[in-house]
């Protein structure tokens, strides 16, 4: 993401078919926290804001339970999602 100036999301991997962007900051640090550092040893949880009418394309799906929130982004789509991107993307907690 420091390649891309903090505007974009780099391309997914060849296993990840889908960007799940989460809409609730603390299922984010839940995903951050008790996922990412056991399996990689760092999380990040990240704030950005995308065009609202873009995101019209893409229905909330409740992953869990009524706070666990998430979009899901095919990775062909990933560049245009981007291109809707307002302004940067921040990290906003960081665990280890």
């Amino acid at each position: 993401m420091r390649e891309l100036e903090w505007r974009a999301w780099p391309p997914r991997l060849p296993e990840q078919p889908i960007f799940y962007p989460v809409l609730n900051e603390e299922y984010a640090i839940k995903i951050a926290r008790d996922w990412n550092v056991p399996h990689s040893g760092v999380g990040y949880v990240t704030r950005f804001e995308v065009e609202s009418g873009f995101l019209e394309r893409y229905p909330v799906r409740r992953a869990g339970g009524r706070t666990i929130l998430e979009l899901w982004v095919p990775a062909e789509e990933l560049a245009e999602f981007n291109a809707h991107i307002v302004g940067t993307i921040e990290v906003v907690h960081e665990f280890r």
